[in-house]
């Protein structure tokens, strides 16, 4: 019996025409509600506009090694960024800082409609991740994409998310780099320091007659020995009294000399990193490359009116076909059990 009932219908093309013409009325009923009903509901539902921002990052280079490096292997300033940056530059635009910014300037608590709804803090969220995009490019690029109800104010987030991306980098290095220079500085001026009582100490000496104790050892004793050769015991007893000199202060003289001259070493060096430390402190450039900045959109983006009608039209004749099937097989098996 259910075999009969499966050959009962007919689906080639010939059988299902003439299946709704047989059910005409009913498909034709279900497909204009549906009809309509898809109009209302596509003209209920408030317009959304797209406003679009494409931006490149930056190659990852410190300002100070681009600028008075020398001989170091680095990326040029000009450079765009690469794979890395690009991830880089995604978990910035995606930060709460970014974001409590966006949400506070646009007061978007209110701007989407949650103030005072239930679970505020996670609607926003589930807004912001909707109406806020950003995506990769197959060319190293990111794409920021806003929707709205209003097209300015997509544009103007847009904008903002992208103007944001260079302040929140920025302060980011910003913060790290016065550590670094607050260290190298305190490093810088203690050696500078240490230089400086090396030298008053160097001095000193100096002004006991000791100026090069290697020179003048070698002078003073070939002196001595002329001097007694040719009997000269006054000369001699000058020259003895230097020599003394020199062997009182000699040795404290050539060490303060040799770490004088490993400390005007280090100094050099360091001064060079509390360049660089003041440089990178002190930077403000742009860490991104702007292609197209997003604009008032003259159209909206969202809903399609057409599309949603054909499609929820299609669909209720589809589906009314298929139950009209069912209940026309069902109709057909009762009355067989009949018979």
């Amino acid at each position: 019996m259910q075999e009969n009932t499966e050959k009962d219908f007919d689906f080639s093309l010939n059988g299902l025409l003439k299946f709704i013409f047989q059910y005409k009325q009913a498909l034709l009923i279900v497909t204009v509600a549906a009809f309509v009903l898809s109009v209302v509901i596509s003209f209920l539902i408030p317009p959304q506009y797209k406003s679009t921002s494409i931006v490149f990052p930056s190659a990852s280079t410190s300002i100070s090694h681009s600028l008075l490096g020398v001989n170091l292997p680095k990326k040029e300033l000009l450079t765009l960024g690469k794979e890395e940056e690009v991830e880089q530059m995604l978990q910035v635009l995606q930060s709460d800082e970014i974001k409590k910014k966006i949400v506070l300037k646009y007061n978007l608590m209110s701007h989407y409609g949650i103030s005072g709804s239930s679970y505020p803090q996670t609607r926003l969220d589930e807004e912001y991740k909707d109406n806020i995009k950003f995506t990769r490019t197959p060319y190293f690029s990111i794409e920021i994409e806003v929707y709205d109800k209003d097209p300015q104010i997509a544009a103007n987030i847009a904008n903002d998310i992208t103007s944001l991306v260079d302040t929140t980098i920025n302060n980011m290095l910003k913060e790290r780099a016065m550590k670094a220079l607050a260290l190298v500085e305190r490093e810088y001026l203690s050696l500078k320091e240490h230089k400086q009582l090396l030298e008053d100490s160097l001095k000193r000496i100096q002004s006991k007659g000791v100026y090069h104790y290697e020179y003048q050892s070698q002078a003073l004793s070939e002196a001595l020995g002329k001097a007694l050769a040719e009997g000269k015991t006054k000369g001699a007893e000058e020259i003895e009294k230097k020599l003394k000199i020199l062997a009182e202060y000699g040795g404290v003289y050539v060490s303060i000399r040799d770490l004088l001259e490993r400390e005007t070493e280090k100094l050099s060096i360091l001064e060079s990193k509390y360049s660089e430390a003041k440089v990178d402190a002190d930077q403000d450039l742009p860490h991104t490359f702007v292609i197209s900045r997003a604009v008032k959109a003259e159209k909206k983006s969202y809903p399609v009116e057409w599309l949603i009608i054909t499609l929820s039209t299609i669909s209720a004749f589809i589906m009314g076909m298929f139950l009209l099937i069912i209940l026309d097989r069902l109709i057909k098996k009762k009355n067989l059990e009949k018979s």
